[in-house]
């Protein structure tokens, strides 16, 4: 049985958009978002083994109780495969934080499989029932995402190579709170356009439910607005907030006079893939 292993970065996912739309009867709900990647994330190594194991390790293993109840082995047992896989997880991404770590997770584990063993014809229904951003995160490119999430459309490379700053103030959100704290009001489709022109034209209708339930992201937004990027807003359900800057100089600039200022955040430096 072949050893060699495999590493593979889960992408750490923000949503450069995210209208929504309205209250679904199923429970969820009817969104249009922009997905777009950061080259960094989480790391996942993986060799062939008798029977599937998963260890985590990292900043943020702590956040996993259970290495069996996550999304690594969730997708794992997706995925027929002559051999079983042992994956180790070094979570460097906050658990909870509207990054789409545990479906980062996951579209790196497709993507290990499909390396080594080939994707079955159906993945994409199988990465959809993991979450409604797994599809997604399985290639990781920029693209809008309509629907609960998973019907996606290709988008531009617009912004590939924008440095991009993330920064969480260290305190978990749910999604589940945050979607039931929207106000239900329908403020319009996502716009036309490039990806740059989406982003910088578009919203996240989130924002202001989770700010309700954790008031640091304002503190947060304002900390990463004063650093004059050229697009400063919160991911998916929150609590993280991206910055978009138009030079890796400023972008580092930035990082460095946050982390001054506060030094108990988490941040996270790359660039949109």
């Amino acid at each position: 049985m072949a050893k060699t292993k495999v590493n593979e970065t889960a992408y750490a996912k923000i949503n450069l958009a995210l209208h929504v739309r309205r209250r679904r009867e199923d429970g969820y709900h009817e969104l249009e978002t922009l997905f777009a990647f950061v080259d960094a994330g989480d790391r996942l190594s993986a060799s062939n083994a008798a029977q599937d194991t998963v260890q985590v390790v990292g900043e943020f293993a702590g956040g996993l109780v259970d290495p069996f109840d996550n999304l690594v082995a969730k997708a794992l047992g997706k995925l027929p495969r002559s051999e079983g896989l042992a994956i180790t997880l070094e979570k460097n991404l906050p658990v909870a934080a509207g990054l789409g770590g545990g479906s980062a997770d996951a579209g790196a584990v497709f993507r290990i499989v499909r390396e080594r063993f080939g994707l079955p014809d159906d993945w994409q229904e199988r990465a959809a029932s993991l979450g409604a951003d797994v599809p997604a995160c399985v290639e990781s490119r920029t693209c809008i995402g309509r629907g609960t999430g998973t019907e996606l459309e290709q988008a531009d490379d617009s912004l590939a190579g924008t440095p991009v700053l993330l920064v969480n103030p260290r305190l978990p959100l749910s999604t589940g709170p945050v979607f039931r704290a929207w106000d239900g009001a329908d403020r319009g489709p996502i716009p036309q356009g490039d990806s740059r022109s989406i982003a910088l034209e578009g919203r996240n209708d989130l924002e202001a439910p989770a700010i309700e339930l954790c008031p640091d992201i304002a503190d947060v937004l304002a900390a990463m607005r004063g650093t004059s990027p050229f697009l400063a807003r919160m991911s998916g359900s929150g609590a993280t907030c991206f910055a978009l800057f138009e030079n890796e100089t400023a972008r580092d600039e930035a990082a460095a006079c946050i982390a001054a200022d506060h030094p108990g955040w988490w941040q996270m430096q790359g660039n949109l893939r």
